[in-house]
Parts: structure tokens; C-alpha cells; sequence
């Protein structure tokens, strides 16, 4: 009987992993382009970096999903807790940015 040695089932088993790692890093990146964008919005709007209903919503969401997949709840909570506190400094780096954007245009010369 002709079975793969134990290199050779390690090596297939961490390519997959390589590929999975890879594929996260390109969804986080898409979802803080996303997120960027929200935090555009919000600084325009002068809404507030932090919206505790949807971070209420997502964890309970993200809750279902985890159980679902068979994920350790708690960990899938403290993966987004960790995405999401990264998000908010995003947010109020854009509005402070957008903040000295419409201060220095208020303060520039009018010329009619």
C-alpha cells in the first residue's frame, strides 16, 4: 500500500495553509478598503468613529456564523474585537484629516 509520507502530507497540508493565509490578508485588506470609505462618510457627515448598535450586531452575528463553522466563539470575538478597535483608529485618523481639510478651506481667502 502506497501512502505519502509524513513530509509529503505536511508539505500539501501547509501549502493549503499558505493559500488560506494568503487569501485572509487579501479580504482584510478589501474590508478596510471598505471600512476606509465608511470612515470618509462619517467624517463628511461628522458622525462618530464608534456606532456600538453595529458593533452589537456584528458580534452576534459573527457569533452565529463561528458556531455554525464549528469556531471557537471566543476567538472569533476577539478577532473582531481586534479588527474593529483597528477600524475605529482608522475612522478618527480620517476625521481628523477631514477635520484640518475643512478648517484650512474655511480658513483660506475668498476671492469673488
Amino acid at each position: 500500500m502506497d501512502t505519502p509520507d509524513v513530509g509529503t502530507q505536511l508539505s500539501t497540508f501547509r501549502q493549503t495553509i499558505d493559500n488560506i493565509d494568503a487569501a485572509l490578508i487579501h479580504m482584510l485588506a478589501e474590508r478596510f478598503r471598505c471600512t476606509d470609505q465608511v470612515g470618509v462618510l462619517k467624517a463628511k457627515h461628522q458622525l462618530p468613529a464608534v456606532d456600538k448598535g453595529r458593533e452589537r450586531r456584528q458580534y452576534e452575528r459573527l457569533t452565529r456564523l463561528a458556531e455554525e463553522a464549528n469556531l471557537d466563539s471566543g476567538f472569533v470575538e476577539k478577532l473582531m474585537e481586534f479588527v474593529i478597535s483597528e477600524v475605529v483608529q482608522r475612522h478618527r485618523q480620517i476625521a481628523a484629516v477631514e477635520q484640518a481639510t475643512s478648517t484650512d478651506q474655511a480658513d483660506a481667502p475668498q476671492f469673488t
